[in-house]
């Protein structure tokens, strides 16, 4: 995968969502970088571990996690390409989950000291992360909001639009169709319940037309339907600089 490959998704999300400058685009995109491939399903890093750098998901899908004494494992947020999904360990020493990849997927690993380094030298670079690391926040509240709150026909709703708007950021989405390489026990992990009930909840949805999701690809047949049960308000996702 070759450099003007990498950038796209990333440069793409924060012209839209911070008003990043070219210039500092540019400062980014000549940071030196380290290109590494994981396979589905395998660790990325590991909770505990004391990372040196942060990565960029170039192609794929992450996901953070936490697994507790019993085995059983809540899937935290998921992070499509364009995501810098471990950019807090810039500020603090270890991972507190697991990330893990959802998908076979490419991630471009920075060191830290170069980070640190263009922040200092282009303080629009550390406001543009610093936006980046709240809205990344925003979304952490808005999953809490829908496994604690929202029914889980809602809760599988909105989570199937959030990850469609981002995706759509990115240029992701053709006619309302899209990747997301989520099995049913790891929905049922991002949502709180069982792989079984989320097996039910996808046949409901399906039988009434309102989406299918087969072999890792989502099609919407009924906009109307999926945002009454969303109940989506994109707010959150902060997806302009004045937003």
């Amino acid at each position: 995968m070759t450099s003007d490959r990498i950038w796209p998704p990333l440069f793409e999300r924060l012209k839209t969502t911070t008003g990043a400058s070219d210039q500092d685009l540019q400062a980014l995109a000549a940071l030196p970088f380290t290109l590494r491939h994981y396979r589905e399903n395998q660790t990325v890093l590991r909770d505990g571990e004391q990372p040196s750098e942060c990565c960029l998901i170039a192609d794929g899908f992450c996901m953070r996690a936490k697994t507790i004494a019993d085995g059983r494992r809540q899937i935290l947020s998921i992070h499509i390409p364009g995501d810098l999904p471990n950019l807090q360990n810039l500020h603090y020493a270890a991972m507190d989950h697991d990330l893990v990849a959802l998908s076979d997927c490419t991630l471009a690993f920075i060191g830290h000291r170069a980070l640190k380094d263009l922040i200092r030298e282009r303080p629009g670079v550390g406001d543009m992360f610093w936006r980046d690391t709240l809205v990344d926040a925003a979304i952490s509240r808005e999953w809490i909001v829908n496994v604690g709150q929202r029914s889980t026909y809602n809760r599988l709703a909105h989570l199937i639009v959030e990850l469609r708007e981002r995706l759509r950021l990115i240029g992701r989405v053709i006619d309302n169709t899209f990747a997301i390489p989520l099995t049913q026990e790891q929905l049922g992990e991002a949502m709180g319940v069982t792989s079984v009930h989320t097996n039910r909840i996808l046949r409901d949805l399906r039988i009434d037309g309102v989406l299918e999701l087969q072999r890792g690809t989502v099609k919407i047949f009924d906009e109307h339907k999926l945002q009454e049960l969303a109940q989506f308000d994109g707010r959150y996702l902060h997806l302009s600089p004045s937003a």
